[in-house]
């Protein structure tokens, strides 16, 4: 093939190459491919996005700085299964009970991304870094946990409990049975002495 027609072919390849890519990146984003490892980075930053985009699936990178986000419902950041690493610097997270998520997520993913995480609000834990929130500060986050979760921790509960008692009943019968066997003993023991006594001449001497 002609080097002139050679040039044509591969510069409509990388058209389409890019135009594929473009497809699959979020409107509001730019992706770019690594070259180092197979993947895309997908650039968010300084969008005034309030809610995470759809991501392509070969996610490597994500930057989401300096954007308006809260906080990150469940499950959002797990779509790309190849992500290596997040930047969510310079957001104004607010952090009660619906941050619970990303930090359970950020502590499993990657701990300096949590360390970066810092609470715009409510006042009192502003600049505060997410990884040090306690449950205190949280808020009350038991309308957080599934339904089925709660239904696990009373059945759990319950043979727990169960399991106690038992092992209490388990003792006691034991304790029992060996005092029925000593008194049993005893009195097999008295009835030999008792018929011994009856059946021993009364003029025999021990020498």
């Amino acid at each position: 093939m002609p080097e002139p027609e050679l040039r044509a072919v591969l510069a409509i390849a990388s058209l389409l190459v890019a135009a594929a890519r473009g497809a699959a990146c979020p409107s509001p984003c730019r992706c770019q491919a690594l070259r180092a490892v197979r993947g895309l980075h997908v650039d968010c930053s300084s969008r005034e996005l309030q809610a995470v985009p759809a991501l392509p699936r070969d996610t490597r990178s994500l930057d989401l700085r300096n954007n308006s986000l809260r906080w990150v419902p469940a499950g959002v950041l797990d779509s790309p299964p190849g992500l290596r690493s997040v930047d969510l610097e310079g957001n104004p997270w607010h952090c009660d009970c619906r941050i619970v998520p990303l930090k359970l997520w950020l502590q499993d993913f990657s701990a300096p991304a949590l360390t970066s995480v810092r609470c715009a609000s409510p006042a009192p834990i502003r600049m505060k870094p997410l990884g040090e929130l306690t449950g205190n500060e949280l808020g009350t986050c038991k309308r957080l946990l599934p339904i089925k979760c709660l239904e696990f921790f009373w059945r759990d509960l319950g043979l727990i409990t169960g399991a106690i008692i038992t092992l209490l009943l388990a003792a006691w019968a034991l304790k029992c049975s060996k005092r029925l066997v000593c008194q049993l003993n005893l009195s097999q023991w008295g009835g030999r002495g008792r018929w011994l006594r009856r059946h021993t001449p009364k003029n025999h001497k021990v020498h």
